[in-house]
């Protein structure tokens, strides 16, 4: 677990999807529509994940988006507030083959408009400062302490030992954002990836895919080498999917869970998911497995009240006896996973935060 390894440039030769022009037409134009956010929402996380995987599917399979790419100007100029959105697609757009420079016009025009300065979360500004650089424009100096302090969040490991899906999440887009998808070393503090193992081995245990496979991806971008036995897990969740057609077709679906399993097994050089994607509405549905036994850890050291321990080697009867059969199996992989297991569960137990001041 964690061990260095050498970042790629430009990481490319991930291999190729199966279906990819089927897949980028049933989102283009048979989930939803342009005008709607949800619209641009999975546009740009299916695109982005195209682009940073090395994926070539040539401008004939980019042609469900040429109306849209071409009405991009006008679209940023009346919804600004979309502009992440917008320039992202534009900018994968044109890196996966669509002929064009309009990416380097709406960059030049996000950045003249201060668009990023109107950004509360630091997340959003590290984001619009990687699409701004694609195109070698600066944001504004105004932010030049904006790396710092996503540092300080991220080396917080203690943050990331307790169930908090929002900033788990967050953990790993910064990791992306820092190492532009896995073109540059991100230089991260030691305990950036200590966060990233205890953000998986959370997502382990309450056996959720898509944020296990989004935290795999940061650390291999990071430079680090996530536990086999999460990898292994990923692999038979994407084995698990299957692909909707036509009438069949239910947008309802889990098609984020899919892609970033996807990218994981790419990223991984597991290769791509065995399904090829049929033409015209396509959703992906993942047959249900076992829930994690997370829950009902929490659940037990928190009835133990004053009792519990961080000492893991001192609870782990006493949880272990309430849990399932599978439950146990799930945790017994969990402590395997890791050598850092003992220290995330003393995060985990809060027994640092018994005596609350008054």
């Amino acid at each position: 677990m964690s061990n260095v390894i050498q970042l790629n440039a430009r990481r490319p030769g991930f291999g190729p999807l199966r279906g990819l022009a089927a897949l980028i037409d049933g989102f283009a134009s048979h989930r939803r529509f342009g005008d709607d956010v949800f619209w641009l929402k999975e546009n740009a996380e299916l695109l982005n994940i195209l682009e940073c995987t090395g994926q070539a599917p040539g401008q004939e399979a980019l042609e469900p988006h040429l109306a849209f790419y071409t009405d991009l100007p006008e679209r940023l100029r009346f919804f600004p507030q979309y502009y992440r959105f917008l320039l992202s697609i534009c900018l994968d757009l044109e890196d996966l083959g669509m002929p064009g420079g309009t990416g380097a016009e709406l960059a030049d025009w996000v950045a003249g408009q201060r668009l990023p300065e109107a950004e509360l979360s630091d997340l959003q500004r590290a984001e619009a400062r990687r699409l701004l650089a694609r195109r070698g424009v600066a944001m504004s100096s105004r932010d030049a302490g904006l790396t710092a302090r996503l540092h300080d969040f991220i080396s917080r490991s203690q943050t990331f030992a307790l169930p908090n899906k929002k900033a788990a999440y967050e953990l790993s887009h910064i990791v992306f954002y820092l190492s532009e998808y896995g073109r540059r070393a991100p230089d991260l503090p030691a305990e950036a990836l200590v966060s990233l193992e205890y953000a998986g081995l959370l997502a382990y245990l309450e056996q959720n895919a898509d944020l296990l496979a989004e935290i795999c991806v940061a650390m291999r971008y990071a430079g680090a080498t996530p536990s086999p036995i999460w990898e292994n897990w990923l692999a038979g969740a994407m084995g698990a999917f299957s692909l909707r057609s036509g009438a069949q077709a239910d947008m309802q679906d889990d098609y984020h869970e899919y892609l970033v399993c996807a990218w994981a097994g790419l990223a991984a050089r597991r290769g791509a998911p065995a399904q090829a994607v049929a033409p015209g509405p396509v959703s992906f549905h993942r047959t249900a497995g076992w829930s994690g036994p997370l829950r009902e850890i929490s659940e037990c050291i928190y009835r133990m009240g004053a009792a519990r321990s961080g000492d893991w080697h001192r609870m782990r009867p006493q949880i272990a006896a309430q849990l399932s059969e599978t439950g146990h199996d799930i945790l017994t992989e969990a402590e395997a996973s890791s050598p850092r297991f003992d220290a995330f569960f003393a995060g985990f137990a809060r027994s640092s935060l018994l005596r609350v001041a008054g």
